[in-house]
């Protein structure tokens, strides 16, 4: 009866992919089909740029498979520690190994991802639903992307 919103933002806050799923999935296993929507075409011949520079994600994305699928395809990645995976890894003392990398100043800017939803959110067709079906929804979300690109 629901619906959740995926979304791959660029630095500036722009959409880069959107997926959109029924509201009881779970964020981390949308993940790769998110970033496999992300297309960029630079200015000239060549294949369009897939992979990003940096990912910044949330403490939804902190499994391990999930870092070590990012690693195999040269992501680089700032995702925070869950607790528990900082318990685990300190009952089991020095066979836990270290931490996984994560950078304070960099996770900062995962603000950007949520003024994007804010931007959808101003738009009323999307913030009260109005459209019933999947497919004009989602054809909604794509349209305001567009003009959110187009400012």
């Amino acid at each position: 009866m629901s619906t959740k919103i995926h979304l791959a933002v660029d630095g500036r806050g722009r959409p880069l992919s959107v997926l959109l799923t029924p509201g009881q999935s779970g964020d981390n296993p949308q993940l790769f089909a998110l970033l496999d929507a992300i297309r960029v075409h630079q200015g000239g011949p060549g294949r369009p740029r897939k992979r990003p520079d940096m990912l910044i994600a949330d403490k939804a994305y902190a499994y391990d498979p999930t870092r070590n699928g990012l690693r195999r395809r040269g992501i680089a990645h700032t995702i925070p520690e869950r607790s528990d995976q900082v318990a685990r890894r300190a009952a089991r003392g020095n066979l836990g190994g270290r931490p996984p990398s994560f950078d304070k100043e960099i996770y900062r800017q995962r603000n950007v991802v949520e003024r994007c939803f804010n931007r959808f959110k101003q738009w009323r067709d999307l913030a009260t639903r109005y459209a019933k079906r999947a497919a004009l929804y989602r054809s909604s979300l794509l349209l305001i992307a567009a003009l959110i690109w187009l400012r």
